[in-house]
């Protein structure tokens, strides 16, 4: 799109890119200048008036009109009025005038009378970075279907977002958009917003193409694997046999089996080399196990801040921390980051570069376990490839329970029923110390309590430096761990059947969902307590019925709305005006199918 220098300059002015940005400035109002014969209290009208009479006070004109169109006489005020005012009403003298009319007891009056030379028109009204009339002007002579067919936009929609523009009487009187109306907004608004995704995307060869396959590992396995994860594993095979090396992301629910895919790469990269950053030496440490016993074919390495400098050349698999960021890596097929919002975009970028050569990059694969709406899936895939896991191996059996002070004697019998089959419970805390504003214990506060009545109490937090060591003895030795949201993603505690979560309502539902998920990880029956001061909270209420971390993404939609994917600010605000990611799936086929016919 080329634009002339005075188009660039009202551009930069209004902060827009392009025509579509330009038709979705919609009118704030319309100046309706046609006659009306109908005089309609509470509007803003037009009248073809002659000055009766002036009265002149020391804050206000007073003038008595008569309106030919309505036959009716209406008094005009005009309150501090500017001395270039004074003059604008002579006696006799009959013109337009426009402004609000207001009737009591028939008497009308207009406040404001504001004089009109052009008449007979609707004029759309605009609050942005120009004035009204210079907008309405650049509109009448930029806006044209032409220019939105040319960036994308289907024929319909640009018809219809024009008719805001254009067509001021569709709504002047509209209380409410009619659907076709706000179709064209939300369509219009995300895509441009899922063009800008598109376009940040970027292709590079690969280092290694090869067709794959994974099945002769599969049957080796003392389990079958779920349908989602073969799917899944399916898109990654198709991935690494084009010639773009590939960008994916998989998506998958807690407990939803993500290592064997994981795994399935590592092997269908092989013989080439692969390597997974994980964002703890716990979870380096559990896939490192895993992959030993998994893969026996494939020599494995593990790569922490404690390990031995390795020769890595030797190695098919490395596995390890962010430690991997500071060790030199031999070129690499296929990248993998396990839980990818643990690190900074520079640190996944960096592991990346470190294994290119050249123009030609790695296959990447980043592993997520925070469930995103569907919708978000389908816009996020304008960038990168997305895979969803929402099934998981086993169904989990846990209870989930909103619980007061009230229920505190009730509980209690519950962990001492759990201690005592050497089940283990997790209390978490919303904070470490006390707090003036929070009306809930602190770790520190509580701590007292449950280390006197129970035996192999454990406590650690964000801050402990020794958490992951704390996290170990428990898991071998511990019944109750008491702890901040730390333990949210991470370590295997397969004797955890109980978590008690205080002050629930303060967590987002995501994070509620990953904290019950640490619970029953191997077939056990699961207990979920949110304990909460609030009475009545629908959010905890619907939370407890819903056990798919897919549903609860969009509870969180719904209770939330999403904050802003491209520029990551307004976390937990809307950064679309129109679009609504709880409700408008089909506007975003509609765009994807737009933007990739």
């Amino acid at each position: 799109m080329k634009l002339t220098k005075e188009q660039a300059s009202k551009f930069e002015k209004l902060g827009i890119s392009s025509y579509s940005e330009l038709a979705l400035i919609i009118p704030h109002s319309y100046e309706d200048l046609r006659l009306h014969e109908k005089l309609t209290p509470h509007t803003f009208q037009l009248i073809d008036a002659t000055v009766e009479s002036v009265y002149r006070a020391p804050n206000s004109i007073q003038v008595t009109f008569f309106a030919h169109n309505f036959a009716h006489s209406i008094t005009g005020v005009l309150f501090r009025p500017k001395p270039y005012m004074m003059h604008q009403f002579q006696v006799g003298s009959r013109d337009y005038y426009y402004g609000m009319i207001e009737c009591k007891v028939g008497q009308c009056s207009m406040s404001m009378p504001k004089k009109m030379t052009t008449i007979g028109e609707i004029t759309p009204k605009y609050k942005c970075g120009l004035r009204s009339d210079a907008m309405w002007r650049f509109i009448q002579k930029e806006l044209k279907v032409k220019k939105l067919l040319e960036e994308g936009i289907p024929q319909n929609i640009a018809e219809e977002i024009l008719k805001f523009h254009f067509d001021g009487e569709a709504f002047i009187t509209k209380e409410e958009l009619q659907s076709s109306s706000l179709e064209a907004l939300k369509f219009i608004e995300l895509h441009g917003y899922m063009k800008v995704l598109a376009s940040k995307r970027r292709y590079f060869e690969p280092l290694v193409s090869k067709r794959s396959e994974y099945d002769s590992w599969s049957k080796t396995l003392p389990f079958e694997l779920t349908p989602e994860q073969k799917t899944t594993i399916d898109d990654i095979k198709e991935d690494f046999s084009k010639n773009i090396a590939s960008k994916r992301m998989i998506v998958g629910d807690v407990g939803s089996g993500k290592t064997m895919v994981i795994l399935a790469s590592a092997f269908m990269m092989a013989p080439n080399r692969s390597i997974l950053m994980a964002p703890t030496t716990i979870l380096a440490n559990q896939i490192f196990e895993e992959a030993q016993k998994f893969l026996p074919a494939l020599k494995v390495a593990l790569v922490t801040n404690k390990s031995k400098k390795l020769d890595l050349s030797e190695y098919d698999f490395i596995i390890g921390t962010h430690a991997l960021l500071y060790r030199e890596l031999p070129s690499t097929a296929l990248v993998m980051v396990d839980e990818q919002h643990r690190f900074g975009t520079q640190q996944r970028n960096m592991l990346e570069k470190l294994v290119s050569e050249g123009a030609k990059k790695p296959h990447f694969l980043q592993f997520s376990a925070t469930p995103i709406p569907r919708t978000q899936a389908m816009i996020e895939s304008a960038h990168i490839d997305v895979s969803l896991i929402t099934s998981t191996p086993f169904t989990k059996d846990i209870d989930s329970k909103v619980i007061h002070k009230s229920d505190f004697q009730e509980l209690l019998k519950r962990i001492k029923e759990e201690i005592d089959k050497n089940n283990q419970v997790l209390i978490v805390y919303p904070l470490v110390e006390q707090s003036e504003v929070l009306e809930y214990q602190s770790i520190e506060e509580a701590r007292g309590y449950w280390e006197k009545n129970f035996a192999n109490v454990y406590v650690t937090h964000g801050k402990d430096k020794e958490k992951e060591q704390v996290l170990l003895d428990f898991r071998e030795n511990g019944n109750i761990l008491i702890s901040t949201t730390v333990v949210e993603v991470g370590i295997s505690l397969p004797r955890l059947t109980t978590v008690v979560i205080v002050g629930a309502e303060r967590l987002g539902l995501s994070t509620l969902h990953q904290l019950r998920g640490r619970v029953s990880r191997t077939g056990l029956k699961g207990y979920c307590y949110l304990y909460t001061n609030q009475e009545k909270s629908e959010r905890l209420e619907e939370f407890v019925k819903t056990t798919s971390g897919f549903d609860i993404a969009n509870l969180d939609l719904k209770f939330r709305k999403s904050g802003d994917l491209l520029k990551g600010s307004n976390q937990s605000g809307n950064q679309f005006k129109w679009f609504d990611f709880a409700t408008d799936e089909e506007v975003v086929k509609a765009v994807k199918k737009s933007i990739n016919p």
